[in-house]
């Protein structure tokens, strides 16, 4: 006890170093794990990840990530654009991310594991400058 009153700057220095190694992991625990642009781009490339937006089809219409298929929220349970392979990882995308954290859910109880959403949704995407599809 006398060692830690003596050396009190060393616990200190302890605490700040092992928050500072935890604050990563606690950030993207309140991001719901959802994914950043650059993050989506690798598991699409790397992981063959299937993106998919689950916006109203008047918004998909309007602009939508380049290659996204389009399921709406609704819709999303049994929907048959939806990969048979449970275990590819999907990247789920809406105009701000909300719905598509509650599609990552969804489909995560559905048995999709590696359901995730992308943080910041579409806004996010085109902030990255990643490509923009619309519709005719």
């Amino acid at each position: 006890m006398n060692f830690l009153l003596q050396n009190w700057y060393l616990v200190v220095a302890a605490l700040v170093s092992g928050g500072l190694l935890l604050w990563p992991m606690l950030v993207s625990g309140a991001q719901g794990g959802a994914l950043s642009p650059a993050e989506a781009v690798r598991l699409v490339n790397r992981e063959k990840g299937v993106l998919i937006d689950v916006s109203e089809p008047e918004e998909f219409a309007k602009g939508h990530v380049a290659g996204s298929r389009n399921i709406p929220l609704g819709q999303l349970e049994g929907h048959k654009s939806l990969p048979s392979n449970k275990a590819l990882p999907l990247v789920l995308v809406c105009p701000s991310g909300a719905r598509a954290n509650r599609a990552a859910g969804i489909l995560r109880k559905l048995g999709h594991e590696k359901a995730q959403a992308l943080a910041g949704g579409l806004k996010a995407w085109r902030e990255a400058s990643l490509p923009v599809e619309k519709t005719a």
